[in-house]
């Protein structure tokens, strides 16, 4: 039997929720963070305020690194409305894309003994690049690709991401040296309940739209819309 375009929806609805998680420690970081430094600067301004006369100028330093602090909590909220599909988004260049996405997969990329490397072309892709819309499906889709190499490629030890052509980005997959790596760093792989396999990834690119070509130890993405 055939799944029904209501089914294959929610199993694109699925993937993308797997991949929110994954992605989730590093998004709770970002809004940790500013948390912290408001309740320590917080603290200083109540010391600063009882002193014998208060130290205005001091007082009026730590108002302004609240101020900061707030305003990077709240860049970090915002960041979070960003993830939802159908969002009126301002677009996202290719470049400016791939440094979010894998700068929230690094640290687990890291733990787990793989290497992340970037192109050098997405240095030069800054300079007048183009601005591709649908910014949520884009990261869900080259999140998916770095997941599902991480998820399938044995031995797996470099994730290199590159340009390709001119609304392109292809992610590659490298084993590790045989004479490389320690032992104790075995990648983690998601349960197979939770793998993003192949049928899944594609399933997700279908349901939003986009081509992606998957090979053994690489994934095709176009930014453009199908």
């Amino acid at each position: 039997m055939k799944a029904s375009p209501s089914a294959r929806s929610w199993i694109a609805a699925g993937v993308r929720h797997e991949l929110l998680m994954r992605a989730m420690p590093a998004l709770r970081h970002d809004m940790a963070s500013p948390v912290s430094l408001i309740r320590m600067s917080l603290l200083m301004l109540r010391r600063q305020v009882a002193a014998n006369p208060p130290d205005v100028a001091a007082c009026e330093q730590r108002v302004g690194q609240v101020d900061e602090q707030l305003g990077m909590l709240i860049g970090s909220m915002r960041a979070l409305r960003d993830w939802e599909l159908g969002i009126d988004d301002d677009g996202v260049t290719r470049a400016g894309l791939v440094r979010q996405c894998t700068g929230l997969m690094r640290a687990a990329f890291d733990l787990n003994g793989i290497a992340l490397e970037l192109d050098e072309g997405f240095d030069a892709d800054e300079d007048g690049a183009p601005t591709w819309r649908d910014a949520p499906a884009l990261r869900y889709l080259l999140l998916g690709a770095l997941c599902h190499l991480q998820d399938s490629v044995a031995e797996i030890g470099l994730v290199r991401v590159s340009p390709e052509g001119d609304a392109g980005v292809v992610v590659r997959a490298e084993s590790r040296p045989a004479d490389g790596g320690r032992p104790e760093m075995v990648p983690h792989r998601a349960p197979r309940s939770l793998a993003i396999d192949a049928v899944s990834l594609q399933s997700l690119a279908d349901d939003l739209c986009h081509a992606l070509r998957i090979e053994r130890d690489a994934v095709h993405l176009d930014l453009r819309a199908g």
